[in-house]
């Protein structure tokens, strides 16, 4: 009891810190929710942030937890963690989102997050600190994820447009002006499903190594509120530097290929936390902006931007984990 009441402070502290990296995570990937239907002028930043944020905070309404618990046990071996993992945890992902967020690069929080994991539980305990099949397949979701939102997203944008071939474009434009506020709202609720879940599982297993969730790992009901909450008011924020290229650098888009891409999105999304998969919104609408871009023609996609995107996902991880590892260290000189 004398030890947990000593790392009071200390853990408290860490609440706050990975609070931080949350609505860091909304501001972060706003752009992920809003930017086809900001883009397409649907809808004001304004309107479209606010109703973003709405469904950010009520997903955990229409989801379990499965992807909470991943993070907290399936990345990195429970008994690895403690408050120096978590440290290096979160502030390897903080730096990495500030920084991407400054270049306007719409790179994964989801994936700088693990990768900051798996880095301080690398530090403290070697390799033998990592939970390989849990890591396997949050790593293969990079690949998976994107090309999933890829061909969900191209498909829809094929059938509809069989569909209303002898439909004027005016018609067509005014029906999707209003469907891609439903596919905008179902997008967000799967961010703020999965992503939300990412912390959790991160406070509640900083929480289960201090001794103050019993002998059984599991999310506090106040944690599952607490995160939302913080990812909604990030997202209310906006992140109108990755909005932008989201929006409009990657390829033109109109209220339909808005509309079937965040469709396309959001069904991998609700797919993959259901069945407890950490994947990243970022990569997700993505592939998917990049699938109805496709359909029209090859040369609609800016390829150049689309790798430079590739790159920075593929780096994420790796250079995550490197900052987490040294923030380990460098909490082990601050306690």
């Amino acid at each position: 009891m004398e030890a947990a009441t000593l790392a009071l402070p200390i853990v408290i502290g860490l609440v706050g810190v990975a609070l931080l990296f949350d609505f860091l995570n909304g501001l972060h990937d706003a752009a992920n929710s809003i930017a086809t239907v900001v883009s397409t002028r649907v809808l004001s930043p304004r309107t479209a942030v606010a109703m973003a944020a709405f469904f950010n905070f009520i997903a955990f309404l229409f989801f379990g937890l499965h992807v909470a618990q991943t993070i907290g046990t399936g990345i990195v071996g429970a008994g690895v963690v403690d408050a120096n993992v978590i440290f290096g945890a979160l502030m390897g992902a903080i730096v990495w989102n500030l920084f991407t967020w400054w270049l306007g690069i719409p790179s994964s929080s989801s994936h700088a997050l693990i990768g900051g994991l798996v880095g301080a539980g690398v530090a403290k305990a070697g390799l033998d600190a990592i939970v390989a099949s849990g890591l396997i397949k949050t790593a293969s979701a990079i690949v998976v994820s994107p090309v999933v939102g890829f061909l969900l997203a191209s498909t829809l944008m094929v059938v509809v447009s069989w569909l209303f071939v002898r439909t004027t474009p005016f018609m067509v434009d005014k029906i999707f002006r209003n469907l891609q506020i439903v596919s905008a709202s179902l997008y967000s609720l799967g961010h703020g499903g999965n992503d939300a879940q990412k912390t959790m599982g991160i406070i509640a297993v900083l929480l289960y190594s201090q001794g103050m969730l019993g002998p059984t790992f599991h999310v506090p009901f106040w944690v599952v509120i607490t995160c939302q909450a913080a990812m909604g008011l990030g997202t209310l924020f906006g992140g109108w530097r990755i909005v932008k290229t989201m929006g409009s650098k990657l390829t033109e888009l109109k209220p339909v290929h808005g509309a079937c891409a965040e469709t396309g999105g959001a069904i991998t999304l609700f797919a993959a936390t259901w069945m407890g998969v950490p994947v990243s919104t970022t990569h997700t609408i993505t592939g998917a902006i990049i699938g109805v871009g496709a359909t029209r023609r090859t040369s609609a996609v800016r390829w150049g931007l689309a790798q430079s995107i590739v790159i920075a996902w593929v780096i994420t991880l790796p250079a995550t984990a490197v900052v987490g590892a040294l923030f380990y260290e460098l909490s082990l000189l601050l306690w």
